[in-house]
């Protein structure tokens, strides 16, 4: 299927690795300029839990393309810990790295997509915004929070041509999960948290990245028109979804 997205300017961040990397190359293979970003790597190298870089990593897209037409905001990140060993330092972190990237790229974006009357912003979100993790706390609220973001942009700007919607992945085979303390690491035996893991979701295994960012595609497209305020469930079957 054509998603109608060829020439079309999209911002992935956090898209080194994992879904951000799957949805950067399921949106070039659609034939959209693509700008990817990451720590380590990306078109444009930034930290985005740093005040003043998502701003600056959509500047830079927006003067080398001349226009930003979609933003998919991927970036984030969690260990398992305990809700009564936070820090408010901790807290503090997973603020800046889950909610606030998205929210500073989000502010930066805007302007140039209300002057144009038209732009679309999809923010990966986790199957813990509607049902909390209690090994992962932190992420838990903020990635709620994200969804409640999601929509207050969807109402505010749909008047300017501007959708906005969320994507909530289960547990999905990336780095994140996989790679050598990682989370399944941290919970125990790997392959036994592997297997307990996908057990629970209805489908029996976790999802791929290419399987996120195939709705993560669709809801940056044209196909997708008349859906904004909406939180797609990707999940395997865990939660209802909600919208």
């Amino acid at each position: 299927m054509d998603l109608g997205l060829r020439d079309t300017v999209c911002l992935v961040t956090g898209s080194t690795g994992g879904i951000g990397l799957a949805t950067a190359g399921l949106l070039r293979a659609e034939g959209a300029v693509v700008v990817t970003t990451g720590r380590s790597g990306g078109d444009v190298r930034a930290d985005l839990s740093r005040p003043g870089e998502p701003e600056r990593v959509v500047a830079e897209t927006i003067e080398r393309h001349g226009r930003l037409d979609v933003l998919v905001n991927n970036v984030g990140g969690t260990d398992i810990r305990k809700l009564e060993e936070l820090t408010d330092e901790d807290w503090q972190a997973s603020f800046e790295l889950n909610l606030m990237s998205a929210i500073r790229a989000t502010r930066a974006a805007l302007p140039g997509m209300r002057g144009r009357g038209s732009g679309t912003i999809v923010n990966v979100s986790s199957t813990a915004a509607k049902r909390p993790s209690t090994g992962m706390p932190d992420y838990s609220v903020m990635k709620a929070a994200m969804l409640s973001f999601s929509r207050l942009v969807a109402d505010l700007y749909a008047k300017d041509g501007i959708r906005c919607n969320a994507v909530t992945p289960g547990p999905t085979a990336t780095a994140t999960w996989l790679a050598d303390g990682g989370l399944a690491d941290q919970q125990g035996d790997r392959e036994e948290v592997l297997a307990r893991v996908g057990a629970g979701r209805p489908l029996g295994r976790l999802a791929e990245p290419g399987e996120i960012a195939a709705v993560v595609a669709f809801l940056c497209s044209p196909r997708a028109s008349y859906v904004t305020g909406a939180a797609w469930s990707a999940d395997g079957g865990t939660v209802p979804i909600i919208v």
